[in-house]
Formats: C-alpha cells, sequence, structure tokens
C-alpha cells in the first residue's frame, strides 16, 4: 500500500541520494515488465542496500531487517517506511520462519526484497547464493528479478558507520520465470536449482560491468 509516510520517505531518499551518490537506475523497464508480487534478489555490500532499492523501485517491497537497525529510531523509521519488518538475528538465521513470512506477503499480494547472499559481502563483491530465493520462487510462482547495486560497500561497507558521497549504480536483469508454484519432488528441486542457476548467471553478468 502506498501510505503517505512511504511515499515521502522514498522521495526524500531519491532526492539525497541522487544529489549525495549521484545514484543511476539502469534496466528499470525489466523489472516493471513483470507482473506483480515480484522478488527482487539483490547482492547485498552495505547497510544502505534497502534503502537504495526500497527508494528507487517505484512500488513498496517487503522485506526483514535484524531488529539492531531499528535501535537508532531515524534509521528504523525510514526503513520501516520502505517495508522493513524487525526480525531477530536468530529468526533472520532461521530460514522456515523468513520462508514463511515472505510466501506470506507474496500470496497477499506484496512484492519482497531478498538478498540470497545471506550477508554483506566483505569485499563488495559477488558471494554463492543460498536457496532460499528459489524455493521461494517455487512455493509462490513469482517471478524473481536479479537486482544488482554497485557503489554502496565504497559508500558504506560492512563495520563502517560513515557514510560516504561514491557514486550508485542500481542494474537490473531480465525476470527469472519460475514455471508452476508447488511443484513436489525431484523436479522441484530442478526449478529451485534452475531459478538460483539463472539467478548467480545473471547477478555475474550485471557485476561483470563494473569489474
Amino acid at each position: 500500500m502506498r501510505t503517505l509516510f512511504y511515499c515521502t520517505t522514498a522521495l526524500f531518499f531519491r532526492v539525497v541520494m541522487k544529489i549525495y551518490n549521484r545514484v543511476t537506475v539502469i534496466g528499470l523497464d525489466k523489472a516493471l515488465a513483470a507482473s506483480p508480487p515480484v522478488i527482487i534478489a539483490a547482492n547485498h555490500c552495505s547497510n544502505l542496500d534497502p534503502i537504495v532499492i526500497g527508494a528507487f523501485f517505484p512500488r513498496r517491497l517487503r522485506y526483514l531487517a535484524k531488529s539492531e537497525l531499528f535501535n537508532f529510531v531515524p534509521l528504523g523509521l525510514a526503513i520501516r517506511a520502505l517495508g522493513a519488518v524487525p526480525a531477530k538475528r536468530e529468526d533472520l538465521q532461521g530460514a522456515a520462519g523468513a520462508l514463511k513470512f515472505l510466501v506470506e506477503r507474496l500470496q497477499s499480494g506484496e512484492d519482497v526484497l531478498l538478498f540470497p547472499e545471506g550477508q554483506r559481502s566483505h569485499d563488495g563483491r559477488l558471494k554463492p547464493l543460498e536457496g532460499g530465493v528459489g524455493l521461494l520462487a517455487a512455493k509462490t510462482g513469482a517471478p524473481v528479478i536479479p537486482a544488482y547495486i554497485h557503489g554502496t560497500f565504497e559508500a558504506m561497507p560492512r563495520g563502517s558507520r560513515a557514510y560516504r558521497p561514491a557514486k550508485v549504480v542500481l542494474s537490473f536483469g531480465q525476470p527469472i520465470y519460475p514455471g508452476s508454484p508447488g511443484t513436489e519432488g525431484s523436479s522441484s528441486k530442478e526449478l529451485r536449482r534452475s531459478v538460483i542457476d539463472s539467478l548467480e548467471r545473471s547477478l555475474k553478468e550485471l557485476e561483470e560491468r563494473f569489474f
């Protein structure tokens, strides 16, 4: 739902990041070509990543964020407005609970944001993907939209609280369509593996533009 608070917060961050980080968005038309709800699957280098995607993707995205981020009230209010839901670290590490939340959001017609590497990169490069995004796509049939963020690692790397004016580029790849939801057995495993492999290829292709 596009609340006034969400619209105001997204606009604020778009303006600030356009000026401070010179944010450029590439391939948004590809992401919007898929019928919602969709799964935005992005690389993860910085705490800025969900703010960048939440501000520059034109629909509100739902995602789980570690509860410590909400301890700083201004940040907590901002990411909550952009779709974040607080979760304890142990809940984020428990795949079943996180999967249940995301499935429910998709089934209610909401777009979701997922970082399939599982944690932030230590060097800004793409890491091997975990299998949750494949399972989520297989269960719901929602298309997966690859998203690659470059520059947030330089702007605010893992372990840093300094926010630097590095240029940020947000690139979207072609949607990945998983096929029929709810498939059981070996065909379900093949479907999940196919989604992961396709997503990994797409993210690597997007990454190669910068390295």
